[in-house]
């Protein structure tokens, strides 16, 4: 257990483009701030930057609507252009009612809408989908990073979704590289001796929702260093292992 968490927003990071160098122009920034990341630090990006770097943006203007989608944007109310990219971008629709579409995606991320996102695009008819492989956006953006700073550090994919049980959105991850997303307390005892039989961690969702609190929704932050958490770094992970299965979601 830490005494202390610092969170360090990422600023004056220009507005990204397809092609854009994102690990060379989060080193800029932070030399520009006078700083520099250290061993153990995990930089958080939001993935519309990854998406738009990567050019995972679409034009509406472009984009037939199925028969399928035209049906389901009758029943959700929303464009049935937009609908297609959501269900091209999913793997199954989960529940469909007016102003809700919840979907699993092809990631296996199960939340509103495919991830597809218009809010920080740059044009009305445009929209903005996951990454195709988020862990290896999140893998690439830590190699490019550790090279310039020579550190070893975690990076975090993260994306904005609501709860089932609370209001409000929070941040989590999309896409990890560098650190256990989980921290499996089973078998261990608490603070009065009891054998934790349930407790399960979710360390990379916290992070990833504590980066959120400087970089907001608006304001041009879209990363920021979380630096002082007991993580466990490694390099085999992925966030699909915050993914619960099937079999133990209470909503399908």
């Amino acid at each position: 257990m830490t005494a202390r968490i610092e969170i360090i927003a990422i600023t004056g990071l220009p507005e990204v483009q397809e092609g854009d160098d994102v690990a060379a122009m989060i080193h800029d920034a932070l030399r520009g701030q006078d700083a520099g990341l250290q061993v153990g630090d995990v930089v958080v990006v939001a993935q519309k930057v990854v998406s738009k770097a990567e050019g995972a943006v679409i034009d509406l203007n472009t984009v037939t609507p199925s028969d399928r989608a035209s049906e389901l944007a009758e029943i959700v109310l929303k464009d049935p252009r937009l609908v297609e990219v959501i269900l091209q971008q999913s793997a199954q629709v989960i529940r469909a009612v007016p102003g809700v579409l919840i979907t699993e995606t092809i990631h296996g991320l199960v939340c509103a809408n495919s991830g597809v996102d218009s809010s920080n695009s740059a044009e009305d008819d445009q929209v903005i989908i996951l990454p195709p492989d988020p862990d290896g956006s999140a893998r690439t953006l830590r190699a490019a990073l550790e090279l310039r700073s020579g550190v070893e550090i975690g990076v975090i994919v993260s994306d904005s979704f609501g709860r089932p049980w609370r209001e409000g959105s929070t941040n989590v991850a999309v896409g990890i590289a560098g650190l256990q997303p989980l921290e499996d307390a089973r078998g261990q005892g608490d603070d009065h001796g009891r054998v934790l039989h349930a407790t399960v961690v979710a360390v990379a969702d916290e992070l990833a929702s504590a980066a959120q609190l400087v970089m907001g929704e608006f304001g041009g932050v879209p990363a920021a260093i979380v630096r002082g958490a007991p993580i466990t770094m490694s390099d085999n992970v992925s966030a699909n292992a915050l993914q619960r299965s099937p079999e133990a979601d209470l909503f399908r």
